[in-house]
Order: C-alpha cells, then sequence, then structure tokens
C-alpha cells in the first residue's frame, strides 16, 4: 500500500478573476487522491522576471498525497491546462500556476521534474505564504527552514497582504 506523502505547492494566477481561478485550481486539486490541508493567506505579488504584466495572486497549500511526485506533476499540469493556461513564453501571464515546492524530504533533478522548486528559495512570492503553514519544515538540499529562507531572502519584489480570498466552498483552514 503506498503511503501518503506531504507535499507543498504554490498556486498563483495573474489572468482574469485571480481570486476564482486559484478557488478553481484548489477544487479541481482535492480529489481522492490529494487532500489539501491547510492554505495559506493569500497574497498580492509584482510579477518577477518578466514585468510587464498584471500583479500576481499567490498562496501557498499542505496537501496529503497518494500520489508519486511524477503524477502529482502531471495532475498539477492537467489542471493548470483545464483552467485556460496556455505556455506561450517562460515566466508569462497565466490564468494558473502550480509549483510542486516539496515532496516530502524527496530531491528529484530530473528534465521534467525538480523537486525541490530550484528557486524557491529566491523568490518572496512563494517563501512568504509557505513560511506562514510550514515555517519549520526543512529544505532537504539547502537544511534550513522555510522560515529562515524567507529571513534572508534577497528578493526585494513587492509581496502585499490580500485579505479578501478565501477558498470558498471548502473546510480548508487559512492559516495566518
Amino acid at each position: 500500500m503506498i503511503e501518503a506523502q506531504r507535499a507543498f505547492l504554490s498556486l498563483g494566477s495573474n489572468l482574469g478573476d485571480r481570486e476564482q481561478n486559484l478557488r478553481q485550481a484548489l477544487s479541481a486539486l482535492a480529489s481522492e487522491h490529494i487532500e489539501p490541508r491547510r492554505v495559506s493567506s493569500c497574497y498580492e505579488t509584482e510579477p518577477v522576471g518578466y514585468r510587464d504584466q498584471p500583479w500576481f495572486l499567490n498562496i501557498a497549500v499542505e496537501a496529503s498525497t497518494l500520489l508519486s511526485p511524477h503524477e502529482l506533476l502531471d495532475r498539477c499540469r492537467h489542471v493548470e491546462s483545464e483552467l485556460g493556461r496556455r505556455r506561450s513564453f517562460p515566466g508569462g501571464p497565466r490564468t494558473v500556476d502550480i509549483d510542486i515546492l516539496l515532496y516530502g524530504d524527496r530531491v528529484i533533478a530530473e528534465e521534467s521534474l525538480v523537486i525541490p522548486h530550484p528557486r524557491m528559495q529566491d523568490r518572496r512570492f512563494v517563501l512568504k505564504p509557505l513560511s506562514e503553514i510550514a515555517p519549520q519544515v526543512l529544505h532537504p538540499l539547502l537544511k534550513q527552514t522555510v522560515q529562515a529562507l524567507f529571513e534572508t531572502c534577497r528578493d526585494s519584489s513587492a509581496v502585499r497582504l490580500y485579505p479578501d480570498f478565501r477558498p470558498q466552498g471548502s473546510d480548508l483552514r487559512l492559516q495566518t
């Protein structure tokens, strides 16, 4: 029997109804094989990299999953596609973006999948929400907690609380 694993995901949206996109992504991810456990507060964040685009809404999610890392990636990409994600160019605007940040203490370095996410320690828009729900979780390569990574992150892009977001229609607890 497969043992459930704890995974942390980052969800973002900067096209269309950003709040609804995040709600729909949360709902679509939830299945018999993925059980969202906690959702961070929502943050409005300035784009990083390609800056000529709308600001993002970002959340972090802790989930329990029976899926393998590759199956989880496939599910995330399927949900992105269902919600209208078009991969026109790297860093471009998107209806929804779902990244696997951590999967237990696994380390995977393949062309199609890298866990932990290779740039999570460099991105405030990832670390701020993640530090709310997993401050003491250890990065398996850097051997630092999520909170320590957030406190030492050199990214200066704006990350501000977006208090109106609620993961509608679920019993997920927002962690603040």
